[in-house]
């Protein structure tokens, strides 16, 4: 029932009734504040595990062993089900996400992004994700009668996923504050191939990413931040701020790489732009609103931008280095331990 106020006292009351109201929402407002520091507070600090640098090289080595993981291959279709396997012995709740999708040569490709769950109860959730396909093409490499070989993606494909491997291993005995999801994303790498002089297509990257965000593992899907590994085992590897990161998630970048420096591995997490590079995080950031963070080599004195080896058959096994493995996973655990909420 609405009760009418007299026009002299209007003014006065109102300005009146504004002032408390303003006090009061101060007061609610530093309540919510000290209420959420305090519960931050309250929780003890985590201890961070030690990423073992030999497991997530072995864990690589495991998936190059299966031949390059191409969609609609045997070695594709094998690998998935190690993939699956591995995550569910590791204390996952494991959902394989199948699908089709179109490559931009109109052919069908079957895919399977592998989602691993940890602590699937829990509403505040951290997304870490990388691809786990692997380029049917070596588009790069210097001898043209190879360019239509697929490649071994021990760093492009090989990496990203046996550094989150890794760490599952951990979450499954000593769980973070938030849960924990960890998607292989599949063709990531199936985008149109510069040796054949076609028209680029932005969009024939990413399709695991893309068919994931149409399509999401579970309704409304949200996380807190998310962060891609790409490309992150390469002996002398650098990582530069990408671009879009820094767009959709300044804060992130600038909290993960202050981590790497505060733990000791500031020479490979450089506080430099890179470039806007074409991944998983820019679908994941545009079908969810999750701010992302992409921890991908980058490298200026090249042609590419990124190592000698990409989409070349020199991205094998010789290429990858267990000290990057390491500044890279001992990063992303300290990182999602540290976090509170």
């Amino acid at each position: 029932m609405k009760k009418l106020i007299p026009q002299f006292i209007k003014a006065p009351l109102l300005f009146t009734l504004l002032a408390l109201i303003s006090m009061g929402a101060g007061c609610n407002s530093q309540r919510s504040k000290k209420s959420s520091q305090k519960k931050t507070e309250s929780k003890p600090e985590l201890q961070t595990p030690e990423f073992n640098s030999d497991s997530a090289y072995h864990y690589i080595a495991k998936q190059v062993e299966f031949g390059p993981r191409v969609p609609n291959t045997p070695a594709h279709e094998a690998c998935a089900q190690w993939l699956a396997t591995k995550m569910d012995s590791l204390g996952a709740d494991v959902i394989v996400q199948e699908g089709k999708v179109t490559a931009f040569d109109n052919s069908t490709l079957r895919i399977k992004n592998i989602i691993a769950q940890y602590q699937p109860e829990k509403n505040n959730r951290i997304l870490l994700f990388a691809h786990w396909d692997t380029r049917p093409f070596a588009d790069y490499d210097p001898d043209p009668a190879r360019r239509n070989k697929p490649i071994d993606g021990a760093n492009d494909g090989g990496s990203g996923v046996g550094v989150l491997i890794e760490i599952a291993r951990h979450l499954k005995d000593h769980p973070t504050y938030p849960g924990i999801d960890i998607i292989f994303f599949d063709a990531e790498d199936y985008g149109t191939p510069r040796h054949l002089d076609l028209p680029y297509k932005e969009d024939t990257w990413c399709l695991g990413s893309q068919y994931w965000g149409n399509n999401l593992h579970k309704k409304r899907y949200y996380a807190q931040y998310g962060i891609l590994l790409d490309m992150v085992g390469a002996k002398g590897a650098r990582f530069y701020q990408e671009q879009a990161s820094l767009d959709m998630a300044p804060d992130l970048v600038d909290h993960i790489w202050n981590t790497a420096a505060t733990i000791g591995y500031g020479s490979y997490f450089v506080f430099q732009k890179g470039g806007y590079i074409t991944d998983d995080h820019i679908y994941v950031n545009k079908h969810t609103g999750i701010p992302a963070a992409n921890i991908i080599q980058y490298d200026p004195s090249t042609r590419t931008s990124f190592g000698s080896y990409w989409h070349t058959h020199d991205d094998t096994m010789e290429n990858i280095d267990r000290s990057t493995l390491k500044a890279v996973g001992q990063t992303v655990m300290e990182v999602i331990y540290k976090n509170r909420y």
